[in-house]
């Protein structure tokens, strides 16, 4: 396993300036961000896209995931989402999914993340939320076999997609090799999911992670880990047991106001339980 931070912690830097702090603090790879200030797909060119992974090889850095679950060019964090009931807005997530997967295809990422549907919109039954993120992702999928690129789907408190249980019937309605889950432990354990039992139980399904810590109350706010409530050497050692040897990316975007310590602060809990 190794270790990766993301980029949207670096919210008030460029994209190129990300990459030279988080490689300077021993990161082995990147997740890039599909939004502003960064690489908001429409904006990105040839010439972008050169530079960017020529800092990266400089750096002997990889991209551990493409974040496309924000769209703060439009509107924030969660908006547009998949099941907006005005389908022009809605139509805007799906195109964006589908440009941040070629976007990856072009940087050579292996992965994209989304999220899990969107906060459920009054008046909407789940049901009918769920039919219409299916029929989306269904057209984004088409787009990630062709690139060759997994479309990682985050359940997140709060959305259509919040615990394990949910994102299996979700995955029972889903058929393509490029679907798959990003595992955010700190998201799992504000539902109180148990986490080394999760792990395993999604072994199958998980392409990516995601870490931080949250306090013992479950609210939603990522930490550092080590600040909260997270048994972080039951996690390594759970995922380490699933023999999964792709990258786990420390999501920290709470930390722009100084990003490098809290990166510098995550990685001198987390490298010690990889290594062992």
């Amino acid at each position: 396993m190794k270790l990766a931070y993301s980029a949207n912690a670096y919210m008030k830097h460029t994209v190129l300036d990300a990459i030279d702090r988080i490689g300077a603090l021993g990161y082995a790879g990147i997740e890039l961000m599909a939004d502003v200030p960064h690489l908001w797909p429409e904006w990105v060119g040839d010439a972008m896209i050169d530079d960017v992974r020529r800092r990266l090889d400089h750096r002997g850095m990889a991209i551990s995931n493409v974040n496309a679950f924000m769209m703060n060019a439009v509107q924030d964090f969660w908006h547009p989402s998949w099941i907006e009931p005005d389908l022009a807005f809605r139509r805007l997530r799906v195109a964006h999914t589908i440009a941040a997967l070629r976007l990856a295809d072009r940087l050579g990422a292996p992965s994209i993340t989304t999220e899990p549907g969107g906060p459920l919109p009054d008046g909407v039954s789940r049901e009918a939320a769920m039919d219409t993120f299916v029929e989306g992702l269904g057209e984004a999928l088409t787009v990630a076999e062709e690139v060759g690129v997994a479309l990682l789907v985050e359940p997140e408190p709060g959305l259509l997609i919040e615990r394990m249980d949910e994102f299996l019937d979700l995955a029972e309605r889903i058929d393509s090799p490029l679907f798959g889950l990003n595992f955010d432990v700190g998201h799992a354990f504000c539902v109180a999911d148990p986490l080394p039992e999760s792990i395993a139980r999604m072994a199958a399904l998980t392409k990516h992670y995601h870490v931080e810590d949250i306090a013992a109350d479950r609210v939603h706010q990522h930490l550092i880990p080590g600040r909260g409530a997270i048994d972080f050497s039951a996690v390594i050692s759970a995922i380490h047991a699933t023999n999964y040897d792709g990258f786990i990316t420390v999501e920290l975007y709470p930390y722009v106001t100084d990003p490098d310590a809290a990166g510098r602060e995550a990685r001198d809990v987390l490298t010690p339980l990889l290594a062992s």
